[in-house]
């Protein structure tokens, strides 16, 4: 095995294609199909499934290459240690629920990493799949959030795949609404006052359970619900329709635009929001970089966002 070979997979599985890859990395089609064959004999794995339609990563396949880009990140970080040059581009990724501050990391991030070349990889996408892609290396970073209602589930599949979650800040629920919305002016809101409301929440596709979802109270039966699957169409509904989502409080001006606020919500309940990693994958210096700037980040709102001591 060479690191050469892990170049190839991990350029072949980003791509999806034999002949794309091929054509991005220099070499004949044949040579590579035949690299990828030794390897896989000499590993004693099938790391791609071959089909009439093309390729596909199999089981064992996803599991080495999460070993395969952890090599390779490795490898990059002794190059710039040794070596004069800069040992190519970093690769660094993160997966998140739609967080504006994880967003806003990242920035900081890419930022002030000192680094002329990098390919990463920023997915806001659901639950599940975040703690798989952490689970499978395909992110470094994972960061979701849990409450007493989904803490039992969200935990047993952490431990089960030998990942550990590290909080950032816990938080009070809140809405958001767009600024010219009904209840604007309210220093609290409550859910009776939410109820003629659209309420709009992301999909979680295939593990679309009360567990995995984003918002916290998700088993409340609301009137009127809408999923999405993006941050830019639910921002449009809730300005369209005067729709309300639930949320942290966290917001952001320049991720989410000034047009969309933060109430907080009269109910009880705490949100604990972190971030997981994997127990068997060394920490990059992007990925120790990356953690710095959210702890530096969320610190801008205090350990702990609490309810306003006001009274209606």
């Amino acid at each position: 095995m060479t690191l050469q070979q892990l170049k190839y997979v991990t350029t072949i599985a980003n791509i999806g294609s034999i002949s794309e890859a091929a054509k991005r990395l220099f070499v004949s089609q044949p040579s590579l199909t035949k690299a990828i064959k030794e390897l896989e004999k000499e590993m004693g794995i099938t790391i791609f499934d071959r089909t009439n339609k093309g390729i596909t990563v199999s089981k064992e396949g996803e599991r080495f290459l999460g070993y395969a880009r952890q090599v390779l990140e490795q490898a990059a970080l002794l190059e710039e240690q040794y070596k004069s040059q800069s040992g190519g581009k970093k690769q660094f990724s993160v997966s998140t629920q739609h967080y504006s501050f994880a967003v806003n990391a990242f920035v900081e991030l890419l930022k002030g990493a000192g680094i002329d070349q990098y390919d990463v990889s920023l997915r806001e996408t659901q639950t599940y799949e975040i703690i798989d892609d952490v689970a499978h290396m395909k992110s470094e970073i994972g960061l979701l959030y849990y409450n007493d209602f989904n803490r039992p589930v969200l935990e047993k599949l952490i431990h089960t795949n030998e990942l550990t979650f590290t909080e950032l800040f816990t938080a009070h629920p809140h809405i958001f609404i767009g600024k010219n919305h009904p209840l604007a002016n309210k220093k609290v809101v409550s859910m009776d006052e939410l109820e003629e409301y659209p309420y709009i929440s992301f999909e979680q596709g295939d593990h679309n359970s009360f567990y995995f979802s984003e918002e916290i109270f998700s088993t409340v039966v609301r009137p009127k619900h809408i999923r999405v699957r993006d941050r830019a169409s639910l921002f449009s509904l809730l300005l369209g329709l005067d729709g309300y989502t639930v949320s942290s409080g966290v917001i952001d001006e320049e991720v989410n635009g000034e047009n969309i606020i933060s109430v907080p919500l009269a109910e009880e309940g705490l949100m604990h929001i972190g971030y997981i990693t994997n127990n068997k994958m060394h920490r990059s210096r992007l990925g120790q970089e990356y953690i710095q700037a959210l702890e530096q980040y969320v610190g801008n709102y205090g350990r702990h966002i609490k309810l306003p001591e006001t009274k209606e």
